[in-house]
């Protein structure tokens, strides 16, 4: 079932900025939780960008380190996130994302990032790689 994205206009994008508790980096946690079920999928950086292109175009942008530049969900893998709402902590230092998530959310190929637990005192794969990662990026 499609959801309306969230879309805000830019007074109450700068509100939610200035609320918001960026790190030493100018990063927030973010964590990303299906909207309907309460299933959490995955945690990911923001920046002041992300913040604001999420909550302009309903479309989830994070931050990524790694690459050192915005990251849209699903750029690659076509597994958008289309947020539905976010909502800023007590403190303001992380934010919750609710959205409905198309396809799978981990890079791994999983639903959520969550897929290891200790089970009978050692961690074992919880969860099932429901789209070979090859798929979505292509081999290698």
């Amino acid at each position: 079932m499609a959801v309306t994205p969230a879309i805000y206009p830019q007074a109450a994008i700068a509100e939610a900025l200035a609320a918001i508790r960026f790190d030493a980096q100018g990063l927030v946690a973010c964590v990303a939780q299906q909207h309907d079920t309460g299933e959490v999928l995955m945690m990911a950086w923001m920046n002041r960008d992300s913040v604001a292109e999420t909550l302009s175009t309903g479309r989830v942008c994070y931050w990524s380190r790694s690459r050192g530049k915005l990251w849209r969900k699903g750029e690659e893998s076509g597994h958008v996130q289309t947020l539905v709402d976010l909502r800023i902590d007590c403190d303001g230092d992380t934010l919750l994302a609710l959205v409905e998530q198309q396809g799978v959310a981990c890079h791994t190929g999983r639903h959520n990032c969550f897929f290891r637990a200790l089970r009978e005192e050692k961690l074992t794969e919880i969860a099932p790689v429901l789209v070979p990662p090859q798929e979505m990026y292509g081999p290698g």
